[in-house]
């Protein structure tokens, strides 16, 4: 009986590429797989998605791919999903497929989270040219997951060429997407009572459009005040970008009305940006910002993972706790330590 050799299994490398390929040729199965590998703790899977992310990035497709990010926020019960899922369908009306990554807020005490924005977009989740994604916070402040700009990349690479980024909608702090995409989108609605935080540097100050949402029935004369009053807001602000003033729109997400100006606004936005090169250097500084994102938290896990570290800890601990000692100083000691400079 002839003798049986065991049959090599692939290498890591192998099926990267494979996984690669797969997302290239729009496989909807392998775009999942490779985002739950990106959103990964585990240090084996942080390798293989950088790896996977440099053969997207490396891929010929890549140079010549064109899209544009979105990111949408607002309060809750603005009506981010009702809104998302109509504009969803609008874009694909007009020949574009639409990916949305949603982020949903994470439990503190399970780390848990709903993950729910499927069910709220049922239309626009079933057609085919659109995917939506959820994933969980996990305690990342600002409205997003610490891997959704990693995400963007998959999705554009499997074809998607407008991504929609919506975030958790817990109010004026959400400023983390506006760092990810081309262009941020904050949603108001009428009648909120807080028509004057038009006047704050904060949220507001970075969106490139401000849309009033719920334009319709006995909030429509609401919603023009509102609209006027932040519009009024604006003059006050120095715009982001000379070449762009943010605009407000009303539109309403249940009827449909105001949804093509939105489109006719965000693709004016990208002509306009993409011609004078602001939106290539837009990108670029937010990906040197996430790479110095980047270095922080590898140096926290490191400092969390080294034994003399850990040793130290305690002692800084209790000094700080017990008001003898500063948290700077701790830290710069903590960082000697690690550094060999202590």
């Amino acid at each position: 009986m002839p003798r049986r050799t065991a049959r090599p299994s692939p290498r890591a490398d192998d099926s990267l590429e494979a996984l690669a390929t797969a997302i290239g040729a729009g496989d909807i199965a392998a775009l999942a797989r490779a985002i739950t590998l990106i959103e990964s703790t585990r240090a084996d899977h942080r390798t293989r998605a950088d790896g996977l992310l440099e053969r997207l990035l490396g891929a010929p497709a890549a140079a010549t791919r064109t899209s544009l990010r979105v990111g949408i926020s607002g309060a809750p019960g603005v009506g981010k999903s009702t809104l998302i899922e109509r504009f969803g369908l609008h874009l694909i009306d007009q020949g574009h497929r639409v990916a949305v990554l949603a982020i949903d807020p994470s439990s503190k005490r399970s780390g848990g989270a709903i993950l729910g924005d499927k069910t709220r977009m049922p239309d626009l989740a079933r057609h085919p040219r659109a995917f939506i994604r959820p994933s969980p916070s996990g305690g990342v402040l600002g409205g997003v997951a610490r891997r959704t700009a990693e995400a963007v990349i998959a999705v554009e690479a499997a074809g998607f060429d407008v991504v929609i980024v919506e975030t958790v909608g817990v109010g004026q702090s959400e400023t983390a997407v506006a760092d990810m995409v081309d262009l941020f989108c904050l949603m108001l609605q009428p009648g909120g009572g807080d028509e004057l935080q038009g006047i704050k540097k904060g949220v507001v100050e970075l969106a490139d459009l401000l849309l009033i949402n719920k334009a319709d029935g006995e909030l429509k004369a609401a919603a023009t005040r509102a609209a006027a009053d932040y519009h009024a807001a604006l003059q006050l602000l120095r715009p982001a970008n000379p070449r762009w003033r943010p605009p407000v729109l009303q539109c309403s997400a249940l009827d449909g009305t105001g949804i093509a100006e939105l489109w006719q606004t965000m693709a004016r936005y990208r002509d306009a940006m993409t011609a004078s090169g602001d939106l290539a250097a837009r990108r670029s500084a937010q990906a040197r910002a996430r790479m110095w994102a980047e270095i922080g938290d590898a140096l926290l896990e490191r400092a969390r993972s080294d034994r003399a570290v850990a040793a130290l800890v305690p002692s800084l601990e209790a000094e700080v706790g017990a008001g003898r000692l500063t948290p700077g100083t701790a830290a710069r000691r903590l960082l000697d330590r690690l550094f060999g400079g202590g």
